[in-house]
């Protein structure tokens, strides 16, 4: 199952910087593990703001919810997520 999410980052300025620096390099291996596994297919930045979006292809809505929950920096994101269906037009 495909899957388009955005994900909007906002870490709280209060938080020390070797906290959020912490965070953000548990946040890369994460991310960069599920990219090498096949589910995090896809990872683009939104110009001008801490934000992506990524495409997600996992088995079950239930697999993307544990992905999504647990990254590090899922307690500082707002998330939305779009089911994407093939499009008759597609040649792949």
């Amino acid at each position: 199952m495909l899957f388009l999410v955005r994900m909007d980052v906002n870490i709280p300025t209060t938080m020390p910087a070797d906290d959020a620096a912490a965070i953000k390099a548990t946040e890369k291996a994460y991310s960069q593990q599920l990219q090498r596994d096949g589910r995090w297919v896809h990872i683009w930045r939104v110009v001008g703001e801490y934000a992506n979006y990524s495409v997600f292809d996992v088995a079950s809505n239930d697999e993307l919810h544990d992905i999504l929950s647990g990254l590090p920096l899922f307690p500082y994101m707002t998330i939305t997520v779009t089911p994407l269906a093939q499009h008759p037009s597609s040649i792949s």
